[in-house]
């Protein structure tokens, strides 16, 4: 009786030490950081084999890697789900399994990934100027190599980014971001203990148009919390916006650097750097 005793305090222990708080007396949440703080963003250009462009895209303890190819002609066995006035957009999603804290492994026709996907085009689809390129594919692969929160707004920004560095025209960046609120207290950019806790929503903005094209809530809010959300991420949005546009600047003005140092001087460079 007395070991039983033990051991159901022992567990109650665990229980307790295992709940994180989310937000502290100060305003300081579990990782922090302050309530509309962002988490650090790490942008990199390397180049992924044939891709047109690529980028691995670094967001918190979140990275994911999209590549793009095209636009290219369709292939025979999809030529039927081609438009004769418009390019089609195709997104694939794929999970890394040491990057995901579940055991269950997702493979391509996982219910899951195939929302993400669809999701991910729909968005993207009034953004992308496909009408310069009929009876055409543009390919969107992404693989998501680590897991913390705002999966969703990752994909999208590394996608925007992939698209941009692959030259195929946008009427205008998409950058996405998540929010929640804990009590009455809006949240910015949620870990995944943050998303299974609090009500979220994903917002993705055009932030030159100031347009909304994405707005994804899996969870009930209010109105007057959703109203909150939707402002504090709609700044966040175009704070993103900055740092995306001066990464593609700076990766804009090496190519150009190497262009105009010509094949020789640019071989002695890389040559000097290594």
């Amino acid at each position: 009786m007395y070991f039983f005793c033990v051991r159901l305090f022992s567990l109650s222990l665990l229980t307790m030490s295992s709940r994180v708080e989310l937000l502290n007396a100060g305003l300081l949440r579990s990782d922090g950081r302050r309530p509309y703080e962002l988490r650090t963003i790490s942008i990199n250009f390397g180049a992924q084999g044939t891709a047109d462009g690529s980028v691995t895209y670094s967001h918190g303890l979140t990275q994911v890697r999209v590549s793009v190819l095209g636009p290219h002609e369709a292939k025979p066995g999809t030529r039927r789900e081609t438009f004769h006035d418009r390019a089609t957009l195709n997104v694939e999603v794929q999970l890394a399994p040491f990057g995901v804290g579940e055991r269950r492994r997702r493979g391509r026709g996982d219910k899951r990934l195939l929302e993400l996907s669809a999701t991910i085009k729909s968005t993207f689809e009034p953004v992308v100027q496909t009408h310069l390129y009929p009876r055409s594919t543009i390919d969107i692969f992404i693989h998501v190599l680590q897991l913390d929160g705002g999966l969703l707004p990752a994909c999208i920004n590394a996608s925007t980014l992939a698209l941009a560095t692959a030259g195929i025209p946008l009427f205008d960046f998409v950058c996405a971001i998540s929010g929640g609120v804990h009590g009455t207290q809006p949240l910015l950019d949620l870990t995944t203990v943050e998303e299974n806790d609090v009500p979220s929503v994903v917002v993705g903005v055009m932030p030159r148009t100031g347009r909304a094209t994405l707005v994804q809530m899996e969870t009930r809010l209010h109105m007057d919390r959703f109203e909150d959300v939707f402002k504090v991420a709609c700044d966040a949005g175009k704070v993103l916006w900055s740092e995306m546009r001066d990464a593609l600047r700076e990766r804009t003005g090496d190519l150009v650097d190497k262009l105009e140092a010509g094949p020789g001087m640019t071989a002695v460079k890389e040559t000097e750097e290594t």
